[in-house]
């Protein structure tokens, strides 16, 4: 059967359809190039569009569709369109809710006619373009502020198994940043419910900081085209703020996980050998592609914070090294503190930021936060011995750092505005300063006689020190 018209280079048609894989063959020699899009014209109001992915032969091309392919027939017109899928960007964007391709998915008014539109495959800026930042966010939240601070223009990753706290994280973080911060937001929906996206879509109309934020959502229930491009999507609107505008932007992206885990499943639709642990071949080289576009420029940062599922509590897994392996900071959430109630479940001694340097913080940081460190390591160290002989049979200097290492481990938990309506407990935003004196406060001993649980979901030190004063009031 003939191409559709052969003297039209840029058609074809669908020779093959296996699920959201696509071959569609073209009737000239001249293929359309790797990553750039086809769009087929069907019988449903929108077109499908597809992204090529491999040329199986002279005349045949092998593709991933970006929508669900129900009810596409073979033989159905195709066109190449000679680029990349393209996404809208600029103000138009703004406080709107759109998917992979940029449709508006909020149910408001089409985006204006004229609305520029960017490719969602682009180059990283030059080395020589891209500028360290040594700007510390402050979030509010005691633990990162004390001992994971995040850079501007940096890149970090909260890693943790099923149901240790990353997305109320993210929404936490979300709260904290737009409040501090004036700049433009990108909120990356990978694989999300759908339940998720509508509480966050809610939540930020109610703040009322939708106007400076871009939703886009790859849904869970989206073919793995969708989840594995809605990353580069969303990167690409970033990436025109701070290009085009010089404006910083905040990336926030939940769960990048999900965003290795599509490639997969890209990756065996198309018929590829797996490689380690069934990964794709290509992990680390999408995951690059990925992370490396996340760059200061001169006068504007794109700063990254990402959510990252940990599969069976594994942090050898390959996805997690090869996340891992691009980022300024690492939080680590730990089941064990989730399972006590110490929220957020940021694990102290296992989170890390190239940040916490005296030459970036202050030496008086750095030092707090390495006194925090190794009264916390001490005990767990102890933890074993305590659980077999009791504390009693420590020596007086080992009882006195696991009283107040405990209390340190309770002054870190803080309640967080996103869980006010579940716990009762009003959310608290605490200043760095108020963090490192309760922290020297709690080290030096002032503590020493106050209960633990006066300590436990506050804010700074100034509310323990009044619960305390009340308690031994009664």
């Amino acid at each position: 059967m003939p191409c559709p018209s052969c003297s039209d280079p840029a058609a074809g048609r669908v020779v093959a359809v296996r699920g959201a894989v696509l071959d569609v063959t073209f009737g000239t020699a001249a293929l359309p190039a790797i990553e750039t899009a086809l769009r087929i014209e069907w019988d449903r109001p929108a077109p499908l569009i597809a992204e090529v992915q491999s040329h199986l032969d002279a005349t045949t091309v092998r593709a991933i569709a970006m929508q669900d392919t129900a009810g596409l027939a073979r033989g159905v017109a195709v066109r190449a369109t000679g680029e990349p899928i393209t996404v809208p960007v600029g103000d138009a964007v703004l406080g709107r809710l759109l998917d992979v391709m940029g449709t508006v998915r909020d149910r408001g008014m089409a985006l204006p006619e004229g609305t520029p539109r960017w490719p969602i495959h682009r180059s990283a800026p030059p080395l020589a373009a891209q500028t360290a930042s040594r700007t510390v966010f402050e979030t509010g939240i005691k633990v990162l502020d004390l001992l994971c601070p995040l850079a501007r223009g940096g890149k970090a990753a909260m890693f943790g198994g099923a149901g240790v706290g990353k997305t109320v994280l993210v929404m936490e973080l979300i709260h904290a940043m737009v409040q501090r911060y004036q700049g433009i937001s990108v909120f990356a929906g990978v694989g999300e419910r759908s339940r998720e996206g509508h509480e966050l879509l809610t939540d930020m109309r109610e703040s009322g900081v939708l106007a400076r934020t871009v939703l886009m959502f790859g849904q869970m229930n989206e073919p793995p085209g969708a989840r594995w491009r809605v990353g580069l999507s969303a990167l690409t609107v970033a990436e025109y703020f701070r290009d085009a505008r010089h404006q910083d932007v905040l990336l926030l992206m939940d769960n990048v996980f999900r965003f290795v885990q599509a490639g997969s499943e890209v990756s065996g639709l198309l018929g590829r050998l797996p490689s380690r642990v069934g990964y794709q071949p290509t992990l680390a080289t999408e995951v690059a592609a990925l992370q490396e576009r996340i760059a200061s420029v001169a006068g504007a940062a794109i700063t990254a914070i990402e959510a990252v599922y940990v599969p069976a509590d594994d942090f050898t897994d390959p996805a997690v090294t090869a996340i891992s392996a691009h980022l300024d900071s690492s939080l680590v959430l730990s089941r064990g503190m989730a399972a006590e109630g110490m929220y957020p479940a940021i694990d102290p001694l296992a989170s890390s930021s190239i940040l916490l340097d005296p030459t970036v913080v202050g030496a008086a940081h750095y030092a707090i936060a390495e006194r925090v460190r190794e009264a916390i390591a001490r005990y767990r160290e102890l933890q074993d011995v305590i659980a077999l002989l009791g504390v009693e049979e420590l020596g007086a200097e080992d009882r006195r750092i696991v009283a107040r290492a405990r209390r340190l481990q309770r002054f870190l938990t803080q309640p967080f505005q996103v869980t006010e309506a579940f716990t009762g407990h009003a959310g608290r935003s605490v200043k760095l300063a108020d963090t490192l004196a309760g922290c020297r406060a709690i080290l030096d001993g002032e503590a020493d006689g106050w209960a633990e649980s006066s300590l436990f979901l506050i804010g700074d030190l100034a509310e323990a020190r009044s619960s305390e004063q009340a308690r031994a009031g009664t």
